[in-house]
């Protein structure tokens, strides 16, 4: 993995030279993820331009897109994946807004410490997290994503292609870990890519936590908003499992996309060492 030192995108990094089973790694240039991208521009950033970006993924959700629109470098497609929809409208249908989940409001969480207190205080956001990673293996929309996702990366035309939501941490570190897991990754290798990302989170959000902070926030909720953790990413696991027994079985049933397809993807992203 190379964190990519751009001065337009937060939190990129390339997902190329992690190692894989049998002495092989990530083919590096092909696989790369970040967090929002409104600022991105390849006329005055070299590290963009020499991406060659032909795909972008975005997971945020409708609202989020429309605070801060992706800036797509020419000639590449941008391609709508909003993974959790779903759980964003089942949260508005019972009437509380406030409630969507906050990897899709950040922003909104961290302005108002009495409010933030309210929904996530008292150990509430780390239940709330874990409700938020099972949606994004269970409901219809993130298998839509995902499998929205994993087509572009299977395609057989494809070029490199950048994922992202607005950290870069919890859509989008469940959208490599499921890539990482089929091209061989071993566990240790995925939680700590998934983990790596929290200096580059924690530094882009910084002013706002200090905000949050000075107005009398309680710092932990910060960190559990702001930081991704490892029980984080063992409730999405787990949920594979319990749901379809394998990360191939969710894929293949669950996200309905074929053995071919994934055979394509680990011949594609992988290379010898």
């Amino acid at each position: 993995m190379t964190a990519l030192a751009s001065t337009t995108v937060a939190n990129l990094r390339d997902l190329g030279g992690l190692p894989l089973a049998d002495g092989r790694t990530v083919r590096p240039g092909l696989l790369l993820r970040a967090g929002q991208l409104d600022r991105m521009d390849p006329r005055t950033d070299p590290v963009v331009a020499a991406l060659g970006i032909a795909t972008i993924v975005d997971f945020r959700s409708t609202a989020e897109r429309t605070d801060h629109p992706d800036r797509v470098p020419a000639g590449a497609r941008l391609v709508v994946a909003d993974a959790l929809a779903d759980t964003i409208a089942a949260a508005v249908a019972r009437g509380g807004a406030d409630d969507k989940p906050a990897a899709a409001q950040l922003k909104h969480v961290l302005s108002d410490p009495a409010l933030a207190e309210e929904h996530l205080g008292g150990g509430r956001a780390q239940t709330l997290f874990a409700e938020t990673y099972r949606a994004l293996v269970s409901s219809g929309s993130a298998r839509a994503a995902y499998r929205a996702f994993l087509l572009e990366l299977t395609a057989p035309d494809a070029g490199p292609l950048l994922f992202h939501c607005t950290a870069g941490k919890d859509r989008t570190g469940w959208a490599a870990t499921i890539v990482l897991t089929l091209l061989g990754a071993s566990p240790r290798t995925v939680e700590a890519e998934y983990l790596a990302v929290n200096p580059a989170v924690r530094a882009a959000f910084e002013p706002l936590i200090a905000g949050f902070v000075a107005k009398g926030g309680d710092p932990e909720i910060a960190q559990a908003v702001i930081g991704v953790v490892p029980e984080y990413l063992a409730t999405a696991l787990a949920e594979v499992d319990a749901a379809y027994g394998s990360m191939e079985a969710y894929v293949r049933d669950g996200l309905g996309i074929p053995d071919a397809a994934v055979a394509r993807l680990r011949t594609r992203l992988t290379q010898e060492a």
